[in-house]
Order: C-alpha cells, then structure tokens, then sequence
C-alpha cells in the first residue's frame, strides 16, 4: 500500500456511511476515494474536519456525486489525510447525508454500480426482495469513535428485547455501547415509535445530567440481539465540566433540550398530530432559510422556533426559549443552521452574540469521551430531523 495511503480496505467490509462515520467521528481532513470494479474512474469526496464539503463520480459533482456514490457497494477504498482546497459545494451535514444516502439506496432511487446480471444468474428469491423493502422502514442507524476504555468503570450484557432505558423513569447513568445496537423508542398515542438505532461508539443517556445530578428518561431504549455497554465515569465526566465556562455548559444544557424537543415534534407527527405545525403562527421570520449566517446567538428573551422547508411548507422542528442558542455552531451540524433551516421569532425576541471562539476552543480541548458525547447528542439531532421530515412528507398533513 503507498505510503501516504492513511488506511483502506473493501467496501463489503465497511460501506460509505460507515466511513463517513468513522471520518467524522474522528474530524478526519482529507480524500476518500472510492474505487469499484465496474467505475472507468476512481469517485473522489473531499473531508473537511470530518464532513463532506465536495465529490465527484463521472460528470457528477458536490451532492448529487455524493448520493451516487452510495451506490458503489462493491470495491475498494482509500483515505489519504491532508488540507482540502477548493469550494465547499456541499452544504448538508454529514448525519443527513449518510441517512439520506442509505435511505435512497434502500428505497431505490440510487442505482447500485454492480456485475451486470448473466444469463445464468437465479431470480432473486421473494423473500430477499421482501426484505429489501422492509429494510428502507427501519430507524437510522447511529454509530461513534472508538471508545476510551479509561472512562468505563463497569460493563453489562443486555440480550434481545431487554429493556435498558424506560421512558419517564429518572437516572443519570450514562453508557456507551461497546458492541451490538439498541433501538430507541418513544411512546405516542398511535403506539410505540422506534426513531433510531444506536451502534458501537454510540452513548445511552443524557449529556445534561452530569450538570444536574438527576434526568428524567425522554425515551426507552430497547437491546437489539445481544449488547455489550460500558457504564461511563460520569463523576469524572461531572468534574470536567465543571470546570467549563458557564457558556458552554449552557450550550450543552441547550443542546439536550433541543434534541428533547425535536424528538418530542417527531412523535407528534408519527401521531398525525398536527399541533406543532402551529408552533410557526403569529411569529416573523428572523432568519430566512439558506441565510449565510455565521454567528451564534443565546436567547435573552423571547422563543424562537427552527423550521424547515418541506413539500407543504415550514415543518417546525424544535422550540427554543430563554437560555437556548441558534444560529452556526462551527464544531457541529444539526441540520438546523441557517444554511438548511429558517428561524420564526416572537415580537419580543432579545438576543446575545456567543463568542464563537472561546466556545471552540473549549471544545477542542475537552477530553475524547466528553467531545464525542457532544457531537454524538448533535448527531442525533440531525438524524432526528431527517426522519421527522420524511414523516412529515410521508404523513398528509398540511
């Protein structure tokens, strides 16, 4: 292997998201080259501090090249660590691209590069086909870094079925699975609503009660097959962050209640509820969507609400109030900057500038375990986003 080749190996092994995972969980610069058989050329995506900022596959270029390349499920591929030059041509966040890519894949819409089929290739069997379909209904999958072994104090086994979080039920135990999954789920009234999967490097619990000592659970937590979990330090955990400038530790505070509330929305619509659809009513717009806004705000007063565009109009997505932040947090991507989302305001809306420099140093100086807990709770987000707009778009209402 060529010696500025950082790693590699097959796509049956690790597929894009995957990667894309892997890269981003560890801000990974530089170009992934994906290499398949049936491609006269290599697809090439350039990675800024672990997410997607351009690709090329053929006469493809930024997203739509991207997407293709989830269809390179056979093949080889390289990464090589380096600056990246050039136009950011992508604008999503790597969590909604990799949910989005997948999603696509399943249901069809991305042609898979592959061995055209022979004469003397058998049909596919019913039952593959069936479960081909099936497999585009099930929740996202979300996965992290590689774990540090010196912030786990015990680990237990669940097996299928065991319930390891119940919603409504308070703790503060915070648990990193080690191997397997778990499917989260929320309870609505038209039934159990299982929102995403979480795998290895993924975190069960809230980030919030290390500064509060008690959480009351959002959501169950049900094992997939057998998994394997690491219960965290979290007096260790505690103890750094009290360390944290009381502006950051707001930030964390602010960053659980929005996954609470866009969690919250995603249930609602999964209900056919429409209520949060008037969440957005008699407020005025403060930040247009697509709006290259650079700065970060707390909220002195006032609520604001982050809604994106859908096929029938805004969908709102979580409610901000005093205390909250919006606006472009230079270390993470929920999917509800102003890139991707608009802001709706109330009449009496204050606002503080955040100093973004002070909050990203801080956080690239947290330990490994704390900053992967805080970019898995935006990874969340941004995945509960996703499914929440694709409810939405899926579910009639208006």
């Amino acid at each position: 292997m060529p010696s500025n080749i950082d790693f590699s190996g097959k796509l049956s092994f690790m597929n894009l998201g995957e990667l894309l995972q892997l890269l981003g969980g560890s801000g990974a610069s530089g170009t992934l080259k994906i290499i398949s058989p049936y491609a006269p050329a290599p697809g090439v995506i350039h990675v800024d501090n672990g997410n997607p900022v351009n690709a090329s596959a053929g006469a493809l270029t930024g997203t739509d090249a991207l997407f293709s390349l989830f269809g390179w499920t056979e093949g080889q591929f390289e990464f090589t660590g380096g600056e990246v030059a050039g136009e950011r041509l992508i604008k999503k966040g790597r969590m909604e691209i990799i949910l989005d890519g997948l999603r696509l894949l399943d249901e069809g819409k991305i042609e898979r590069l592959q061995r055209p089929p022979s004469a003397g290739d058998a049909p596919p069997a019913s039952e593959a086909a069936a479960a081909a379909v099936k497999k585009s209904d099930l929740p996202p999958i979300i996965k992290g870094p590689l774990v540090d072994y010196a912030a786990i104090v015990d680990e237990e086994t669940y097996y299928e079925g065991d319930e390891i979080v119940r919603e409504g039920a308070h703790g503060s135990w915070i648990w990193v699975v080690l191997e397997g999954s778990a499917e989260i789920i929320k309870a609505t009234p038209a039934g159990p609503f299982k929102l995403l999967r979480v795998g290895d490097g993924a975190f069960l619990g809230s980030i919030a009660s290390l500064l509060t000592g008690n959480n009351v659970r959002g959501s169950t937590v049900m094992a997939c097959g057998n998994i394997q979990l690491g219960m965290l330090d979290t007096q260790q955990l505690a103890g750094e962050i009290a360390t944290l400038s009381n502006e950051y530790k707001s930030l964390i505070r602010s960053l659980d209640s929005r996954l609470r509330s866009v969690t919250d929305i995603a249930a609602q619509i999964h209900a056919r509820n429409p209520a949060s659809l008037a969440l957005i009513k008699d407020k005025r717009i403060a930040v247009r969507e697509g709006h290259s806004e650079e700065r970060l705000f707390r909220i002195r007063e006032g609520e604001v609400v982050v809604a994106r565009g859908a096929e029938k109009g805004y969908l709102p997505l979580a409610v901000l109030k005093e205390g909250d932040y919006f606006g472009h947090i230079p270390f993470l991507t929920l999917g509800h900057e102003p890139d991707n989302a608009a802001v709706f305001s109330s009449n009496d809306l204050k606002l503080a500038t955040v100093d973004i420099d002070q909050v990203t140093g801080e956080h690239r100086r947290l330990s490994s375990t704390l900053k992967h807990m805080v970019e898995h709770l935006a990874a969340c987000i941004s995945a509960t986003t996703l499914v929440t707009m694709n409810l939405y778009n899926r579910s009639g209402l208006a």
